[in-house]
Parts: structure tokens; C-alpha cells; sequence
């Protein structure tokens, strides 16, 4: 017997076949693709095991007893979306703000009258852990839909010990939702309203002192993060709280340069944190901070678009000195009230001047990265975690030239199809 005749050397329990293209994401740089024409997936026991051309599949992949087959019908197969950023947990929307920012108010000055994050805080303070665990596993379905597998999901909207504690014990209750939660302690998104009249240094001690310690000691939180800016925390404040995380063993990231240049940028570069988010307000000097120590620049042009910045990231800059730029949702109440990643790959080609290709890298593997999880996760590799979904779209750049939510035909999830033409599966 040839060895062209031989037994396929593969068994899997998944085979996806029939994609116009798929697109591993694993090439060298940001806008490096790594597209398979032709293409076909395979997977077993929650891990890839195959990727490559549909007649190379054909030959070395054979179907398992009671596996599934599913054609992608000339569509993309991508790794599942990884948003990097993201507020899940809270209660009560702010519709009305939207109304007072198209009338002309400012982020600053809804927040200066009792509005904004305060307002957040309040209804999510009342809504309670049963409450919001409901409300994140709705939100966790609604991405799920629209081909995100992973999110990163901050606290932030309690403000007090125990309003934060309870946040985060809602993203661990939700944890046995198919999307992958990273969770992220943000005591420090601005001071808690029991503070603020001549309280911050008090309110800065609660948050290194007692938030992070719990948070670390119950396993809550991965990561620590710090809003620095103009209405929420100076240089030093978070240095405090960076400082104090990093003792307990939480990993970094930090809002930074949003609505006015701090130096959090370099502060947070300085101290090796993951990632530095929004970057609206970054210089030249923040670009070369980034790129020196490796910290990817989260981009998130929904809040850019929502709030009608007109400073913009240098994001050219930013991969033009070899800096990880990832893209995120920021899905909140106030400033970014969006869900699904297609349209923010779209906005961040339309205001931040990236390519089509370089933003798809921005969702996956880049993002994955930000959170520690590029061994695991971000791009379609044998040996990687099976999460990917399949798009009903002629080609890879699709998801960013057309703008609104797409048609996702399945989304795999550690190998398993948790959702299917618009419906998640039953199991």
C-alpha cells in the first residue's frame, strides 16, 4: 500500500470543510493573516488538530464515530473573536445621556452633574448578585451570537468593598457561560461617592488595601485596572494601586491618555503592565514607552465614535514601531454601549486608518495576547484551543468593510458548536 493509500493519520470528533478561506491569524505581524484558501478545520477533544487546504483534510483527517462534519459553505473560518475590554456587569442604561451629548453636553460635564459612572454605580449597587448574573449571561449570549468566544470584564461599577466583591462574584457565577471570561478588578475607575469630599486618599487605601487583597485571596480577578484622567485618578494615585497589585500577583492594565494626556502611558509601560487602553491622547514618547516594553495598546474606537473625539490613537504609529495593537468593544452603559466586534474592526479602519487585516489581528491575536492567553488562544494553530467561528461572507475583509452585525453561521467553542445560524445550541 502507497502511503497516498494509507489510512487518514488524523481522528476527529469536528471537521469544518468547504470555507472559501480560513484565517489563522498566526503570522508574524500585525497585518499578517495567515489566510488558508480552500480550507478546512478539524478538531478533537477541544483542540485543533488539523488546519490546512480541504484536499489536504480530505487525504489526512478522517471523521470519528458519532463527529460531526459542517460545511462552511464557501464562507470564513476565523479564530473566535477576543475582546480585551469590556464593562459586562452593570445595571440600567443611559439613554438619556445620548440625548444631553448629541444636545452638546460633554463626558466631563455629565459626570460633574451626578451622571456618568455615579449613575451606573448607583443602579448596579441596587441591582444585587442575582440581578446581574443574569444580566451578563444575557450580554454573554448576545456576543456569543456575533462570533466573541473570550472577553475580558471589568468591575467598576460599585465603588465600595462589597458592591465590588459582589460584581466580581457575578462574572464568576456567569463563568459557566461558553464565552470565556477573564475578569478584571477596576475599584479605581473613579473615587466611590461616599468619598468624595476630601476622602480620595481614603478611597486610593480602600482600593490597594482591601479591594485588591480580597479580590486576589477569592480568586476573583486576574487582572487590576485604573481609570487616569481628568474626573477619576492622578499619576499617583495609581501608581499606588498598580504597585499594590502587582504585590498580590494581578496582572496591569490601565484606561490611559483618553480625554486628556497624563502619563499613564509611560507610568504603566514603566511598571510592565499588559496593556494601556483608549490612547486617544498618546505622543510620540508614549509610542516609543509601548514599544520598549512590549505592553499592547488596546484600541477602542466605539467610546472614540460614541463620545465624537476628535483626537484619534496614533495607531499607524503605533504598529509602524512593532507595538501590539488590539481592538475591543469597551461594551458600557455610557460611552459604548456595542456588543459585537464586526462593527468596531470597521470603525477602527474608518477613524484609526488601520487595514482590514491588521484589525482582524487586532480581535484575535493581539487581544488574546493582551490577556496572557496567545499560548491558548487568538489564532486557528494545531495544538491551540478549538475556538472559531464561521462567517457566512464571501472573504476575510468583509467583517470590516460591512458595517452592522453579520451572519455568523456557527461558533465553535473548545471544539463544541455553541451556536448555530442565529440560535445558541440547547446544550
Amino acid at each position: 500500500m502507497t502511503k497516498t493509500d494509507s489510512a487518514p493519520e488524523i481522528q476527529a470528533d469536528l471537521i469544518i470543510e468547504g470555507a472559501a478561506e480560513v484565517v489563522t491569524c498566526a503570522g508574524a505581524s500585525q497585518g499578517d493573516v495567515g489566510a488558508i484558501p480552500d480550507g478546512a478545520i478539524a478538531c478533537t477533544g477541544g483542540t485543533i488538530v488539523f488546519v490546512g487546504t480541504g484536499a489536504d483534510c480530505g487525504r489526512r483527517v478522517a471523521l470519528k464515530p458519532g463527529g460531526r462534519r459542517l460545511d462552511a459553505r464557501g464562507g470564513v473560518i476565523l479564530p473566535g473573536f477576543v475582546d480585551p475590554h469590556t464593562h459586562v456587569p452593570f445595571a440600567g442604561w443611559r439613554d438619556g445621556e445620548f440625548e444631553k451629548r448629541l444636545a452638546g453636553a460633554t463626558y466631563l460635564e455629565i459626570a460633574a452633574a451626578g451622571g456618568g459612572i455615579l449613575s451606573t454605580v448607583r443602579a448596579t449597587r441596587a441591582a444585587g448578585l442575582e440581578t446581574l448574573t443574569t444580566l451578563v449571561l444575557e450580554r454573554l449570549d448576545a456576543m456569543l451570537l456575533c462570533g466573541t468566544t473570550t472577553i475580558e470584564a471589568k468591575s467598576g461599577y460599585g465603588l465600595s468593598l462589597d458592591a465590588e466583591l459582589t460584581i466580581l462574584r457575578a462574572l464568576a457565577r456567569a463563568s459557566s457561560h461558553p464565552v470565556e471570561i477573564v475578569p478584571t478588578l477596576l475599584g479605581a475607575h473613579v473615587v466611590g461617592p461616599e468619598f468624595r469630599d476630601g476622602r480620595r486618599a481614603e478611597y486610593v487605601r480602600l482600593v490597594a488595601e482591601e479591594m485588591i487583597p480580597r479580590a486576589a485571596a477569592e480568586g476573583l480577578a486576574r487582572f487590576c485596572d485604573v481609570f487616569v484622567d481628568e474626573g477619576a485618578f492622578t499619576l499617583d494615585e495609581a501608581r499606588t494601586i498598580l504597585e499594590a497589585a502587582k504585590r498580590h500577583g494581578l496582572g496591569l492594565r490601565v484606561h490611559a491618555e483618553q480625554l486628556r494626556h497624563t502619563g499613564a502611558a509611560a507610568l504603566a509601560a514603566s511598571l510592565g503592565a499588559a496593556s494601556v487602553d483608549h490612547l486617544e491622547q498618546a505622543t510620540h514618547e508614549d509610542v516609543a514607552a509601548l514599544a520598549a516594553s512590549g505592553t499592547v495598546a488596546i484600541l477602542l474606537p466605539g467610546a472614540a465614535y460614541f463620545l465624537r473625539e476628535t483626537s484619534r490613537p496614533p495607531a499607524r504609529a503605533f504598529i509602524e514601531a512593532g507595538v501590539p495593537v488590539a481592538l475591543a468593544t469597551d461594551f458600557n452603559p455610557g460611552s459604548s454601549p456595542c456588543h459585537a466586534m464586526p462593527p468596531i474592526l470597521n470603525l477602527a479602519c474608518v477613524l484609526f486608518g488601520m487595514t482590514p487585516d491588521e484589525a482582524i489581528v487586532g480581535a484575535t491575536r493581539q487581544a488574546a495576547r493582551s490577556l496572557g492567553l496567545e499560548g491558548r488562544l487568538g489564532t486557528l494553530e494545531t495544538g491551540k484551543q478549538a475556538d472559531l467561528a464561521v462567517w457566512d461572507l464571501p472573504g476575510r475583509k468583509h467583517l470590516a468593510y460591512r458595517l452592522g452585525l453579520l451572519p455568523c453561521r456557527a461558533v465553535v467553542k473548545r471544539g463544541r458548536v455553541v451556536a448555530e445560524n442565529g440560535r445558541l445550541s440547547a446544550a
